[in-house]
Protein backbone atom coordinates (compact mmCIF):
# COMPACT_ATOMS: atom_id res chain seq x y z
CA UNK A 1 0.00 0.00 0.00
CA UNK A 2 1.04 3.47 -0.81
CA UNK A 3 2.98 5.34 1.96
CA UNK A 4 2.15 9.17 2.13
CA UNK A 5 4.54 11.33 4.80
CA UNK A 6 4.03 14.61 4.72
CA UNK A 7 6.40 17.54 5.73
CA UNK A 8 9.17 14.88 5.61
CA UNK A 9 13.01 14.99 6.15
CA UNK A 10 14.97 14.29 4.04
CA UNK A 11 18.59 14.25 5.55
CA UNK A 12 18.65 10.57 6.38
CA UNK A 13 17.74 10.33 2.46
CA UNK A 14 20.40 12.06 0.50
CA UNK A 15 24.16 11.35 1.18
CA UNK A 16 24.95 14.55 1.21
CA UNK A 17 23.36 14.48 4.62
CA UNK A 18 21.51 17.92 3.65
CA UNK A 19 19.08 19.61 6.28
CA UNK A 20 16.15 19.49 3.92
CA UNK A 21 12.74 18.26 3.60
CA UNK A 22 10.24 17.41 1.01
CA UNK A 23 5.90 18.51 1.05
CA UNK A 24 5.39 14.69 0.60
CA UNK A 25 7.63 11.43 0.39
CA UNK A 26 5.23 8.63 -1.58
CA UNK A 27 6.71 5.21 -0.72
CA UNK A 28 5.87 2.39 -3.30
CA UNK A 29 6.31 -0.82 -2.26
CA UNK A 30 4.77 -2.50 -5.78
CA UNK A 31 3.83 -0.99 -9.06
CA UNK A 32 0.21 -0.82 -8.29
CA UNK A 33 1.23 1.53 -5.33
CA UNK A 34 3.58 3.75 -8.52
CA UNK A 35 0.04 4.42 -10.17
CA UNK A 36 -1.44 4.59 -7.08
CA UNK A 37 0.86 8.05 -6.31
CA UNK A 38 0.80 9.10 -10.13
CA UNK A 39 -3.30 9.20 -10.18
CA UNK A 40 -3.16 10.63 -6.33
CA UNK A 41 -5.81 13.28 -6.60
CA UNK A 42 -3.66 15.20 -3.76
CA UNK A 43 -0.15 15.04 -5.82
CA UNK A 44 -1.56 15.80 -8.97
CA UNK A 45 -0.18 19.00 -10.11
CA UNK A 46 2.31 19.01 -7.45
CA UNK A 47 5.96 18.90 -8.35
CA UNK A 48 7.61 15.21 -8.34
CA UNK A 49 10.53 14.14 -8.16
CA UNK A 50 11.71 10.38 -8.50
CA UNK A 51 14.29 9.11 -5.65
CA UNK A 52 16.30 5.92 -5.12
CA UNK A 53 19.09 6.03 -2.48
CA UNK A 54 19.50 9.85 -3.14
CA UNK A 55 22.96 9.11 -4.16
CA UNK A 56 23.29 11.55 -6.88
CA UNK A 57 21.05 14.34 -5.47
CA UNK A 58 22.42 17.93 -4.94
CA UNK A 59 19.16 19.77 -2.83
CA UNK A 60 19.52 23.42 -3.08
CA UNK A 61 16.60 23.47 -0.31
CA UNK A 62 13.39 22.02 0.83
CA UNK A 63 11.42 20.62 -1.71
CA UNK A 64 7.96 22.07 -2.61
CA UNK A 65 6.50 18.88 -4.00
CA UNK A 66 6.50 15.07 -4.14
CA UNK A 67 8.91 12.77 -4.02
CA UNK A 68 8.30 9.29 -5.12
CA UNK A 69 10.28 6.45 -4.23
CA UNK A 70 9.95 3.19 -5.72
CA UNK A 71 10.65 0.09 -3.17
CA UNK A 72 10.31 -3.05 -4.78
CA UNK A 73 12.86 -5.31 -3.07
CA UNK A 74 12.51 -8.74 -5.50
CA UNK A 75 15.39 -10.78 -7.22
CA UNK A 76 13.89 -13.20 -9.25
CA UNK A 77 15.69 -15.49 -11.73
CA UNK A 78 13.47 -15.68 -14.88
CA UNK A 79 15.63 -17.50 -17.16
CA UNK A 80 18.58 -19.90 -16.46
CA UNK A 81 20.31 -21.30 -18.99
CA UNK A 82 23.71 -23.33 -19.72
CA UNK A 83 25.85 -20.14 -19.90
CA UNK A 84 23.99 -17.38 -18.78
CA UNK A 85 21.09 -16.49 -16.41
CA UNK A 86 18.16 -13.63 -16.17
CA UNK A 87 17.63 -11.74 -12.98
CA UNK A 88 14.84 -9.13 -12.50
CA UNK A 89 16.17 -6.77 -10.10
CA UNK A 90 13.35 -4.46 -8.10
CA UNK A 91 14.27 -0.81 -8.51
CA UNK A 92 14.08 -0.43 -4.93
CA UNK A 93 17.04 -3.32 -4.21
CA UNK A 94 20.60 -1.72 -3.00
CA UNK A 95 22.71 -1.75 -5.82
CA UNK A 96 25.70 -3.07 -3.71
CA UNK A 97 23.44 -6.05 -2.34
CA UNK A 98 23.47 -7.25 -6.25
CA UNK A 99 26.21 -7.27 -6.95
CA UNK A 100 27.36 -8.68 -3.85
CA UNK A 101 24.46 -11.43 -4.92
CA UNK A 102 25.56 -11.81 -8.38
CA UNK A 103 29.21 -12.69 -7.15
CA UNK A 104 27.88 -14.87 -4.18
CA UNK A 105 25.83 -17.05 -7.31
CA UNK A 106 29.03 -17.01 -9.24
CA UNK A 107 27.52 -14.93 -12.10
CA UNK A 108 29.89 -12.54 -13.71
CA UNK A 109 29.50 -9.19 -14.98
CA UNK A 110 28.70 -6.97 -12.12
CA UNK A 111 31.82 -7.67 -9.64
CA UNK A 112 33.68 -3.92 -10.97
CA UNK A 113 30.70 -1.86 -10.32
CA UNK A 114 30.71 -3.01 -6.59
CA UNK A 115 30.39 -0.64 -3.56
CA UNK A 116 28.41 1.98 -5.99
CA UNK A 117 25.90 3.88 -3.97
CA UNK A 118 22.25 3.79 -5.08
CA UNK A 119 19.72 1.64 -6.19
CA UNK A 120 18.42 -0.56 -8.56
CA UNK A 121 16.45 1.82 -10.42
CA UNK A 122 19.18 4.42 -10.64
CA UNK A 123 21.24 2.38 -12.65
CA UNK A 124 19.67 2.33 -16.28
CA UNK A 125 19.23 6.47 -16.21
CA UNK A 126 22.59 7.18 -14.89
CA UNK A 127 24.40 3.83 -16.59
CA UNK A 128 26.73 3.62 -13.89
CA UNK A 129 30.15 2.39 -14.29
CA UNK A 130 33.40 1.89 -12.82
CA UNK A 131 37.04 0.15 -13.72
CA UNK A 132 36.27 -0.32 -17.18
CA UNK A 133 32.70 -2.30 -16.73
CA UNK A 134 29.06 0.11 -17.45
CA UNK A 135 25.96 -1.26 -16.18
CA UNK A 136 24.36 -1.20 -19.91
CA UNK A 137 27.05 -4.08 -20.26
CA UNK A 138 24.59 -6.26 -18.97
CA UNK A 139 21.08 -4.92 -18.89
CA UNK A 140 19.10 -6.78 -21.27
CA UNK A 141 15.50 -4.43 -20.92
CA UNK A 142 14.19 -2.01 -18.62
CA UNK A 143 10.37 -1.88 -17.53
CA UNK A 144 9.20 1.50 -16.37
CA UNK A 145 6.16 3.33 -15.45
CA UNK A 146 5.14 6.04 -17.98
CA UNK A 147 4.04 9.11 -16.42
CA UNK A 148 2.05 10.54 -18.89
CA UNK A 149 -0.35 7.38 -19.78
CA UNK A 150 -0.01 5.58 -16.77
CA UNK A 151 1.32 2.02 -18.41
CA UNK A 152 3.99 -0.30 -17.82
CA UNK A 153 6.61 -0.01 -20.90
CA UNK A 154 9.52 -2.16 -21.54
CA UNK A 155 12.89 -0.81 -23.61
CA UNK A 156 15.15 -3.52 -24.61
CA UNK A 157 19.19 -2.57 -24.24
CA UNK A 158 19.61 -1.02 -27.34
CA UNK A 159 16.35 1.21 -27.39
CA UNK A 160 17.95 2.75 -23.88
CA UNK A 161 19.96 4.46 -25.96
CA UNK A 162 22.72 3.92 -23.23
CA UNK A 163 26.19 6.29 -23.68
CA UNK A 164 28.47 7.77 -20.98
CA UNK A 165 26.16 8.20 -17.66
CA UNK A 166 23.29 8.56 -19.82
CA UNK A 167 20.26 7.00 -21.43
CA UNK A 168 17.16 7.81 -22.96
CA UNK A 169 15.94 8.18 -19.58
CA UNK A 170 18.35 11.50 -19.14
CA UNK A 171 16.87 12.37 -22.24
CA UNK A 172 13.72 12.00 -24.29
CA UNK A 173 11.75 10.10 -21.82
CA UNK A 174 13.35 12.91 -18.92
CA UNK A 175 10.97 13.70 -16.15
CA UNK A 176 8.15 10.51 -17.28
CA UNK A 177 9.46 7.31 -16.54
CA UNK A 178 9.39 5.92 -12.96
CA UNK A 179 11.94 2.96 -13.54
CA UNK A 180 10.05 -0.42 -11.69
CA UNK A 181 12.50 -3.50 -12.74
CA UNK A 182 15.56 -4.06 -14.43
CA UNK A 183 16.60 -7.05 -16.28
CA UNK A 184 20.58 -8.50 -16.07
CA UNK A 185 21.58 -11.11 -18.44
CA UNK A 186 24.77 -12.58 -16.36
CA UNK A 187 27.82 -15.53 -17.40
CA UNK A 188 27.92 -18.03 -15.69
CA UNK A 189 31.95 -18.32 -17.28
CA UNK A 190 33.18 -14.89 -17.51
CA UNK A 191 36.17 -12.61 -18.73
CA UNK A 192 37.28 -10.61 -15.71
CA UNK A 193 38.53 -6.89 -16.85
CA UNK A 194 41.30 -6.01 -14.45
CA UNK A 195 43.17 -3.02 -16.99
CA UNK A 196 41.78 -0.18 -15.59
CA UNK A 197 43.69 1.74 -13.05
CA UNK A 198 45.37 -0.22 -10.30
CA UNK A 199 42.72 -2.85 -10.16
CA UNK A 200 44.90 -5.95 -11.81
CA UNK A 201 47.76 -5.30 -9.05
CA UNK A 202 45.38 -4.75 -6.16
CA UNK A 203 43.54 -8.10 -7.53
CA UNK A 204 47.18 -9.94 -8.15
CA UNK A 205 47.65 -9.53 -4.33
CA UNK A 206 44.99 -11.07 -3.29
CA UNK A 207 45.82 -14.38 -4.85
CA UNK A 208 44.90 -14.02 -8.78
CA UNK A 209 41.73 -12.85 -10.47
CA UNK A 210 38.15 -14.43 -9.61
CA UNK A 211 35.04 -13.11 -9.15
CA UNK A 212 35.57 -12.66 -5.09
CA UNK A 213 38.86 -11.21 -5.39
CA UNK A 214 37.43 -8.37 -8.17
CA UNK A 215 35.15 -7.49 -5.74
CA UNK A 216 37.27 -7.35 -2.94
CA UNK A 217 39.66 -5.29 -4.46
CA UNK A 218 37.37 -2.36 -6.08
CA UNK A 219 35.80 -2.45 -2.76
CA UNK A 220 39.09 -1.44 -0.87
CA UNK A 221 40.34 0.76 -3.20
CA UNK A 222 36.90 2.60 -3.49
CA UNK A 223 37.08 2.91 0.24
CA UNK A 224 40.46 4.16 0.31
CA UNK A 225 39.58 6.97 -2.34
CA UNK A 226 36.22 7.95 -1.35
CA UNK A 227 34.77 9.39 1.96
CA UNK A 228 32.01 7.24 3.50
CA UNK A 229 28.64 9.14 3.22
CA UNK A 230 27.85 8.45 7.10
CA UNK A 231 30.77 10.03 7.89
CA UNK A 232 31.34 12.88 5.38
CA UNK A 233 28.71 13.97 3.77
CA UNK A 234 28.99 13.02 -0.83
CA UNK A 235 27.06 11.86 -3.50
CA UNK A 236 30.66 10.07 -4.82
CA UNK A 237 32.07 11.19 -8.27
CA UNK A 238 30.65 15.04 -8.73
CA UNK A 239 32.26 15.41 -12.06
CA UNK A 240 32.06 12.98 -15.37
CA UNK A 241 35.71 12.47 -17.17
CA UNK A 242 34.92 14.85 -19.82
CA UNK A 243 35.66 13.24 -23.47
CA UNK A 244 38.00 15.44 -25.96
CA UNK A 245 38.46 15.09 -29.28
CA UNK A 246 42.18 13.53 -29.59
CA UNK A 247 43.62 16.70 -31.31
CA UNK A 248 42.86 18.70 -27.87
CA UNK A 249 44.04 15.90 -26.13
CA UNK A 250 47.43 15.92 -28.08
CA UNK A 251 47.91 19.61 -28.02
CA UNK A 252 46.94 19.40 -23.77
CA UNK A 253 49.56 15.96 -23.89
CA UNK A 254 52.58 18.91 -25.00
CA UNK A 255 51.77 20.63 -22.40
CA UNK A 256 51.59 18.50 -19.75
CA UNK A 257 52.92 15.22 -20.33
CA UNK A 258 51.83 13.40 -17.24
CA UNK A 259 48.13 13.95 -18.57
CA UNK A 260 46.73 10.51 -18.03
CA UNK A 261 43.82 9.53 -20.81
CA UNK A 262 42.02 6.58 -22.31
CA UNK A 263 40.96 6.53 -25.97
CA UNK A 264 36.81 5.90 -26.08
CA UNK A 265 35.59 5.82 -29.08
CA UNK A 266 36.56 8.65 -31.58
CA UNK A 267 38.17 10.12 -28.25
CA UNK A 268 40.01 10.15 -25.34
CA UNK A 269 38.60 10.29 -21.66
CA UNK A 270 40.54 12.30 -19.55
CA UNK A 271 40.25 11.92 -15.59
CA UNK A 272 38.54 14.67 -13.79
CA UNK A 273 39.86 14.16 -10.59
CA UNK A 274 43.46 14.94 -12.07
CA UNK A 275 42.48 18.17 -14.06
CA UNK A 276 41.07 19.27 -10.62
CA UNK A 277 43.88 18.38 -9.01
CA UNK A 278 46.30 20.03 -11.20
CA UNK A 279 44.07 23.63 -10.87
CA UNK A 280 45.50 23.03 -7.33
CA UNK A 281 41.53 22.50 -5.58
CA UNK A 282 42.38 18.81 -3.95
CA UNK A 283 41.96 19.23 -0.54
CA UNK A 284 40.12 23.07 -1.02
CA UNK A 285 37.50 23.82 1.80
CA UNK A 286 35.02 26.41 1.45
CA UNK A 287 33.63 27.23 4.87
CA UNK A 288 31.52 23.65 5.61
CA UNK A 289 32.27 22.50 2.40
CA UNK A 290 35.20 21.30 0.01
CA UNK A 291 36.84 19.14 -2.38
CA UNK A 292 38.16 15.84 -0.93
CA UNK A 293 41.67 15.59 0.08
CA UNK A 294 42.23 12.08 -1.48
CA UNK A 295 40.14 12.37 -4.25
CA UNK A 296 39.00 15.79 -6.16
CA UNK A 297 36.30 14.43 -7.66
CA UNK A 298 34.05 14.53 -5.04
CA UNK A 299 32.73 17.64 -3.30
CA UNK A 300 32.21 16.90 0.37
CA UNK A 301 29.68 18.26 3.29
CA UNK A 302 31.49 18.17 6.07
CA UNK A 303 28.77 19.10 8.70
CA UNK A 304 26.41 21.94 8.43
CA UNK A 305 26.50 23.04 4.69
CA UNK A 306 24.13 23.51 2.11
CA UNK A 307 23.73 22.52 -1.66
CA UNK A 308 24.02 26.30 -2.38
CA UNK A 309 27.34 26.02 -1.14
CA UNK A 310 27.99 22.88 -2.82
CA UNK A 311 27.33 24.19 -6.45
CA UNK A 312 29.01 27.58 -5.68
CA UNK A 313 32.30 25.04 -5.16
CA UNK A 314 31.54 23.34 -7.96
CA UNK A 315 31.09 26.11 -10.33
CA UNK A 316 34.14 27.28 -9.19
CA UNK A 317 35.62 24.19 -10.44
CA UNK A 318 34.40 24.00 -13.46
CA UNK A 319 35.76 27.80 -13.96
CA UNK A 320 39.45 27.03 -12.89
CA UNK A 321 39.71 23.83 -15.09
CA UNK A 322 38.13 25.05 -18.22
CA UNK A 323 40.57 28.47 -17.70
CA UNK A 324 43.75 26.18 -17.41
CA UNK A 325 42.98 23.42 -19.38
CA UNK A 326 39.98 25.15 -22.33
CA UNK A 327 38.28 21.57 -21.10
CA UNK A 328 34.60 21.73 -19.62
CA UNK A 329 33.49 19.67 -16.69
CA UNK A 330 29.81 18.31 -16.40
CA UNK A 331 28.45 17.41 -13.56
CA UNK A 332 27.40 14.24 -12.47
CA UNK A 333 24.83 15.10 -9.81
CA UNK A 334 20.82 16.39 -10.17
CA UNK A 335 20.38 19.85 -8.36
CA UNK A 336 17.47 19.72 -7.04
Amino acid sequence: MLEKLYDHPLKNLNTFGFDVSARCLARAHSEEDILSALSDDELKGLPRLVMGGGSNLLFTGNFDGYILQPLMQNLDVVEDGADSVLLRAGAGVAWDELVAHCVAKGWYGLENLSYIPGVVGASPVQNIGAYGVEAKDCIEKVEYIDTHDLRLKTLSNEQCRFGYRSSIFKQELRGRVVVAQVYFRLRKNGELFLSYGDLHTTVSGMGGPSLHNVRSAVILIRRSKLPDPAEVGNAGSFFKNPLVEKPLFDALLQQYPAMPGYAAGSGVKIPAGWLIEQCGLKGARRGKVGVHPKQALVLVNYGGGTGSEVLALAREVCDAVLQKFGVALEMEVNVV
